[in-house]
């Protein structure tokens, strides 16, 4: 998942050799956190959140498929 992740947010931005996303697990549940460029937050982000919440669901997708449980945050707002 933090491939699909990486690929996604890097694929977006303007500033790709910045991008940080760091994966830890904690009962069971996967967090990915991820770090931009500061010009590049409101990109990640998008108009009213859209941005952020279709990489949620797209990262949300293949935990299903894998049966765990993931958590996207976006670090520097």
């Amino acid at each position: 998942m933090k491939k699909l992740l990486e690929y996604l947010v890097t694929s977006i931005v303007e500033h790709p050799e910045a991008v940080v996303i760091e994966e830890s697990e904690e009962e069971g549940q996967i967090n990915l956190n991820i770090q931009v460029h500061q010009d590049d937050v409101k990109i990640v982000i998008g108009k009213q959140g859209q941005t952020i919440k279709a990489l949620r669901e797209l990262v949300k997708i293949k935990a299903i498929k894998e049966r765990k449980k993931v958590t996207v945050n976006l670090l520097n707002q």
